[in-house]
């Protein structure tokens, strides 16, 4: 590494990196990482529409159906028509969508944890400050 090497290089190199370290965390609770970001999109709460969830996790609207009835045939998500806007479905983690989520959440947690090891807890506090300024700032 060189102080000179550009930001989206670095940030893409440890993607990379990070998303490898976790694949197998993922593939043994069944999941990809797609299907772990929806997840992780819907662990605070439902997503008032399905539109609203592909815009959330930059995700192409056409694609996620697809994603969705996998989710939704491993029953981790359920999807029921919006009260106020019949055409709109809203989607909501299940019970079991909730637990997978937690396990592979710790899972990757572990990950990070070993990959951070070299860091104090400040500086693992400011990185994800930082990337997560990084990520919303589009």
């Amino acid at each position: 590494m060189n102080e000179d090497d550009d930001l989206g290089a670095l940030c893409a190199g440890a993607g990379r990196a990070l998303a490898e370290a976790e694949r197998p965390v993922l593939e043994a609770h069944g999941l990809s990482m797609w299907q772990y970001v929806v997840l992780s999109a819907l662990a605070p709460g439902a997503a008032p529409s399905q539109l609203v969830l592909a815009q959330q996790i930059h995700y192409d609207k056409t694609r996620l159906i697809a994603l969705l009835d996998g989710l939704e045939a491993a029953g981790l998500v359920s999807r029921g028509p919006d009260p106020a806007d019949r055409r709109a479905r809203i989607v909501r983690l299940t019970s079991a969508g909730t637990h997978r989520h937690a396990a592979a959440r710790a899972g990757i947690r572990a990950v990070e944890d070993q990959r951070l090891a070299g860091l104090g807890a400040e500086e693992r506090r400011v990185l994800r400050s930082a990337l997560a300024q990084l990520a919303n700032s589009g």
